[in-house]
């Protein structure tokens, strides 16, 4: 006769009472493993897509602007420069360069971060021009709200708090538009852009050595610190230039609009303008789901040269229109 078990003792398991290890399928860190890779498969699909949506404006300079109607030199200047920042602070998920490291330029949603390093240094050179040399002659003072967004849009794109990037943009974006408006008081508190060719050319001079930048970068086989350009760091290189492109075919739409008068008297301008807005919107809106770098004779995409044709394009032309300006 057997006695009885101790209280408080547990019962051994019987082929009734399995233990909860055999709940568990053996395979299960092969399940995890591919539960974590396709949801980590969806994300990249989703930013995919997002970003395809992102990377489309939604400011039309001919709606916002009508042609025929009056308007006054400089507001579709500042107004499309102040939408472009606007875009990336408020649309998606916002400024991205300061993010955690998911969300920001090194892992996961790194490529609007790149994008947008790209944009906000597109935007600080065209912006820098607009203070210096298209709404100012000589030993003229420079316009105020000009002079604050240029400082504004030079603030750490990485700085977080103390003050955050966004806070600075936004407050960029508020300055363009009170020189907008400032255009329209009586009198007028903001400084016309004026409409000479030899300061036009400077601003050209800036566009193209921005998409010099872009076509070195596209073509760069070593990091500054002497390493070689990885697989999975082109895409870097990719989307910066890519920001490089947006900013300058959205203002080149722009300037075509305000420098309408040179334009309409030497017919040649307007269409090399045509000719390097086209690269350039091309660019501006590549989106490949990975950044492929293969090799000139490979079966597979190179990305970066791809881009780069419409760069070198886009930089040709900018290179005429500077010297029909010259003449």
């Amino acid at each position: 006769m057997s006695s009885p078990a101790p209280e408080g003792a547990k019962a051994a398991p019987t082929a009734a009472t399995p233990s909860a290890r055999h709940f568990l399928p053996r395979s299960w860190p092969v399940i995890i493993i591919a539960a974590a890779l396709a949801a980590w498969g969806l994300i990249i699909v989703a930013l995919h897509f997002g970003q395809i949506r992102h990377d489309h404006l939604g400011f039309d300079i001919d709606k916002a602007f009508p042609p025929g109607k009056p308007f006054v030199a400089g507001e579709i200047y500042a107004t499309t420069m102040a939408e472009i920042m606007d875009h990336e602070l408020n649309s998606g998920f916002g400024w991205r360069p300061n993010d955690i490291f998911l969300w920001g330029p090194t892992l996961m949603a790194d490529n609007n971060a790149h994008r947008q390093i790209g944009i906000l240094v597109a935007l600080r050179e065209t912006c820098r021009v607009f203070k210096d040399h298209l709404t100012k002659i000589s030993s003229n003072e420079y316009d105020q709200n000009l002079l604050l967004a240029d400082t504004d849009f030079r603030n750490d794109p990485y700085r977080w708090m103390l003050p955050a990037a966004e806070t600075k943009y936004r407050s960029g974006v508020k300055h363009l538009r009170a020189y907008v408006a400032g255009l329209h008081t009586n009198p007028p508190t903001s400084r016309e852009l004026n409409q000479r060719n030899i300061e036009l050319v400077r601003l050209m001079q800036a566009w193209s050595d921005l998409l010099g930048d872009a076509h070195a970068n596209l073509y760069r086989s070593r990091t500054d610190a002497g390493a070689p350009v990885r697989p999975w760091t082109v895409d870097n290189y990719f989307y910066e230039a890519q920001g490089y492109a947006y900013v300058i075919y959205h203002m080149m739409k722009a300037v075509k609009r305000e420098y309408y008068i040179p334009l309409r008297t030497k017919p040649v301008l307007a269409t090399l303008f045509d000719e390097a807005i086209d690269p350039l919107g091309k660019a501006a809106v590549m989106k490949p789901l990975i950044v492929l770098d293969g090799s000139p004779d490979g079966i597979f995409a190179n990305h970066r040269r791809n881009l780069d044709a419409y760069i070198s394009e886009a930089r040709q032309k900018i290179y005429s229109i500077r010297e029909e300006l010259s003449q």
